[in-house]
């Protein structure tokens, strides 16, 4: 029996229910536009409603029984196909309007070979985007979950109010986010406490960026997985809970934009196949000014939540549920 999603929320497996039709239905929303391929809006909107979808199925694994095909593994591979082409996307929207035009004429030439390999490669992961909304495994998927969203199946946990579980799912995830390395990346131990490193110039914050880009890197995604998995309860909370939650963003988007930045140094190497200040040494100082002002407002976020008192009210935020 499909659940009444209108009325109030009050068991884990309601509250499940309704975060899997939410997110299944925009991710069907954007399918037809995607599949024409002329918006990349709608692609960037679908790859947001299939992570989101994943979060939620991951999340709520204790609570929901779903078939194998809806499973988080395989709305995993979907999602990475999209965010294939989705990558490239923002990669070259990137290089249209935030650098080229602050290069000279030469360099806005030489850009040109990267425009081209772009094309192609967006090519191809456009037509894998075309065969996986084609093939079986998004076809079962998608039947599959539209056939449990009209009859749904659930392990016996789902009974159980939302109120008495809420913290037991939440603060795990948060655990783990403030217990990642990622978070003592350019800092150093003095009588026993960690502090910033705000005396290092340009050259060093790129060297270290080089040595732990990987590390910052997860911590982004660590980010991003709290985040989702908070924003799925924003209703039962207050506005603290909602502040931390704009702060978790700000982590993800500054942390994400060094990423994306080392990212378009790494492929441009690759395609000029020499470092980035042989053919490009006006963009490879940009892109290096880019990335220690994002480690500059990186820094005060960073030195903010490793004060034990800044993560215990975030903890305390999620304590004082309104329920």
């Amino acid at each position: 029996m499909k659940l009444d999603t209108k009325t109030a929320v009050k068991t884990l497996g309601e509250y499940a229910y309704q975060a899997i039709q939410k997110h299944f239905n925009k991710t069907l929303k954007w399918e037809k536009t995607v599949k024409k391929d002329e918006d990349p809006e709608a692609l960037h909107q679908m790859r947001v409603g299939m992570r989101r979808l994943r979060t939620a199925v991951s999340r709520f694994e204790l609570v929901l029984d779903l078939p194998k095909p809806a499973s988080d593994k395989n709305i995993g591979k979907i999602g990475r196909r999209l965010g294939s082409l989705r990558d490239l996307d923002v990669l070259k929207e990137s290089l249209e309007t935030a650098y080229q035009p602050k290069l000279p004429d030469k360099e806005q030439k030489a850009l040109q070979k990267a425009f081209h390999a772009l094309d192609k490669q967006r090519e191809v992961a456009s037509s894998n985007v075309q065969k996986t909304l084609k093939d079986e495994l998004y076809k079962s998927f998608k039947q599959t979950l539209e056939e449990w969203l009209e009859k749904p199946n659930y392990h016996p946990l789902s009974s159980v109010p939302i109120k008495q579980v809420l913290p037991d799912l939440l603060l795990p995830e948060v655990s783990i986010f403030f217990l990642h390395p990622g978070w003592l990346v350019g800092t150093q131990v003095v009588e026993s406490e960690f502090t910033i490193r705000t005396d290092w110039k340009p050259e060093k914050v790129e060297q270290h960026l080089n040595n732990k880009g990987a590390t910052i890197h997860e911590l982004r995604k660590q980010a991003k997985r709290v985040r989702y998995q908070m924003e799925l309860f924003s209703d039962l909370y207050g506005e603290s809970y909602a502040a931390n939650i704009a702060e978790v963003k700000s982590i993800q988007d500054i942390l994400g934009s060094i990423q994306d930045s080392v990212v378009m140094g790494e492929w441009l190497t690759d395609v000029f196949k020499s470092e980035l200040h042989t053919h490009l040494p006006t963009l490879a100082n940009l892109l290096a000014e880019n990335r220690y002002q994002l480690w500059q407002q990186w820094q005060p976020i960073q030195e903010r939540y490793l004060q034990a008192e800044n993560r215990q009210n975030f903890h305390l935020a999620i304590l004082k549920y309104e329920v």
